[in-house]
This record gives structure tokens, sequence and C-alpha cells, in this order.
């Protein structure tokens, strides 16, 4: 078998295969990323949503009886609480819909809120010691990366310019995850501020490795072997792949999302803030479409979520789509379901004989 024609990033993060699979809140799972390390590539777990202990115990569970690296996945958001008039238009944005399940909006409690990495949890991860940690949104103060750097974790962060991109690497980054508009979930932005000039990925991502020294990892629309060969070619040196792990029996999908992506078309995903308040593509559903898909009305990212989680609730509930957050790329009709080590040792074999 041909070997990698770029093995920086395999070099640098003691990987024999140079796919990482993408960190997904509350989609992706333990058993997910144990089985993506497991064959030598990056499994990942998102940490946004979990408390320290919760960190703990997942970072325990992955390693049990596995030596493979693994990669711990925290956002680097700020946090500003909305004053009472937005709070007020939210809640008269939603308030039809909260109608039709006949849901009370201001009976509506307090929920965990995605939080920032902080002090609290680089003592998690100084404790824990993960090969690798990885950030959305930036990165963290300094000090703290000082920290996770003196530890010897390797740091990675995603990207959507290549001002980001130099932005990172003069900050202490490892690696820069090439997050391209093609990608599902949220936008990485975080200097970049206008969603409708988003970079496609492979537009953006020689432009990154031209800039770069570091190794490049490209994210966003990438499904199967055609699209590493493509990504490598660019200037690459691995691969993310999120909506594509969506697929295999290890991911934390419900039965109604497992459908919603098998059957989505190449136009069914758009970018939304009306979930969370930050920008991020996902399936078209019928709140999308009679909602639009950006409004101003929304809260700030994470506070939007709290007034979002009962409308999905209800609608999972009753099996429909209409309220679910469905986070997928535009490239899930590329993808058939199988478990996630047989799909990682798959996408590698096909890529290598491609190249």
């Amino acid at each position: 078998m041909r070997d990698w024609p770029d093995r920086r990033l395999l070099e640098l993060l003691n990987l024999e295969i140079p796919i990482i699979q993408a960190p997904m809140a509350g989609s992706d799972s333990v058993a997910l990323a144990r089985s993506v390390s497991s064959t030598g590539a990056l499994g990942s777990l998102a940490c946004a949503l979990l408390s320290p202990d919760e960190v703990r115990e997942a970072a325990s569970a992955i390693r049990q009886g596995m030596s493979r690296p693994f990669n711990l996945n925290f956002f680097c958001h700020t946090m500003e609480a909305p004053d009472t008039a937005a709070e007020k238009r939210w809640k008269s944005f939603l308030q039809s819909h909260y109608e039709g399940f006949g849901l009370d909006i201001e009976a509506v409690r307090e929920s965990r809120l995605r939080l920032p990495f902080n002090e609290e949890m680089c003592e998690v991860v100084e404790e824990v010691k993960p090969e690798i940690i990885s950030f959305h949104f930036g990165l963290p103060t300094p000090d703290l990366m000082d920290r996770l750097k003196k530890r010897g974790i390797r740091v990675l962060s995603s990207v959507t310019s290549v001002r980001e991109a130099k932005w990172v690497e003069d900050r202490g980054c490892d690696a820069a995850i090439v997050q391209g508009f093609e990608a599902g979930g949220h936008r990485a932005m975080f200097l970049e501020t206008n969603v409708a000039t988003q970079v496609g990925l492979f537009a953006l991502l020689p432009q990154v490795a031209d800039a770069l020294s570091i190794p490049v990892i490209a994210a966003g629309g990438i499904a199967d072997a055609r699209g590493i060969v493509a990504a490598f070619a660019l200037g690459a040196s691995g691969v993310q792949m999120g909506t594509a792990y969506l697929f295999c029996s290890e991911a934390s999908v419900s039965p109604v999302y497992r459908q919603a992506l098998e059957t989505t078309a190449d136009t069914g995903t758009a970018v939304t803030n009306l979930f969370s308040g930050r920008h991020a593509r996902g399936i078209l559903n019928r709140y999308l479409r009679d909602s639009g898909l950006i409004s101003e009305a929304a809260l700030a990212f994470p506070y939007a979520a709290t007034l979002i989680a009962p409308l999905r609730a209800a609608s999972e509930k009753t099996g429909s789509l209409d309220y679910m957050q469905l986070w997928a790329g535009q490239a899930a009709g590329l993808v058939r379901a199988m478990p996630a080590e047989e799909f990682t040792r798959k996408l590698a074999a096909d890529a290598l004989s491609r190249m």
C-alpha cells in the first residue's frame, strides 16, 4: 500500500491515518471516538456541553483498554448575557411556534449552556492529559494556552480565513483546521463576522496552506475518498469529517435524525442562526422554511438555544423533523452507513488507492 504523500500531521499527532472524526456536541460519543482512534485515525469528543466531571469520566472511558491518541474539543466564545429587551424580542419571535404545540413560553426554565474553555476546564485537561485538544471560535487566553503547551498537549483550532489561520499560528497552534462553507454545524468564524463571505473549502484550502508553516487540515464537504484525495492535492496534511460519521452506528443520533441524513438532497441544508443564535449549517425543515433562515431577533449564542429546546423536544416526541436541530454538511448524500472502524479503514484504503 502506498504511503500518505504528506506525513506532517501523522508525525505531529502520532497517527497512522490522517483522518479526524469531527467533534459534534450532542451527536458524537465515547464509543465513536474510541472506534475511530482504534484505527490509528483521530477520534474526538465535543466537551462544550459537558461538566468538568463528565469530561473526566469521558476521557477515562475513551482510554479504557486503548493507547491511541484522542482529541477533546472546546469552544472559545464570549458570554454576553442578553438584556430584557432582547429576550422579549426572541420570545415574541417564537410565541406562535410555542402556541402550535400548546406550550407556555413563560414557563421555560434555564438549561445547560455551551460554555467556553476556562480555568476550571483547563485544570481538568491538565489532569486527564489528552494527547490533543482542539478549539472552535478561536483560542483560549494566552495563559491557558501556555499551560496546555507546557503539558505537551498538541493544540488544533478551526479557522475560516487566511487571517484567522495566521492568527492561530502566531499564538502557538500546532495545526489549523480549515473549515469551508460546505461544513455542517457552527461556523468557526471568530475574526470574521460576515457569514455571507465565508469561503468554500477548495478555494480557501490552498490559500491557507500557502500562508502557514504548520500542517493544515481540511474540513467541510468531505465525505468519501475522492474528497480526501482532493484535499491533499490542495495542500492539506489531513482531513476532518463530521457529517459522514453521523451515519455510523456509534453516533448519538436519533432515528428521525438518521432518516433525515439519509434522505437529504444536495440542496437540503442551509446556514441559520435560529437554533443557537450563531450561524450553523443544518437540514432544512418547517421551522426554518416558515421563519426564514436568519433573524436579528435570535438571542446571541449560546442563549438562544434555551427557548428552542422545548420546541425541539416536542417535535422529536411526535417523530417530526419540524423543529429539530439537524446539523449536517452539504455532502451527506455521498455517505453510506457502516460502523466507524470499518468506515475509517475503508476511507483510508480507498484514498491511498486513488493517490
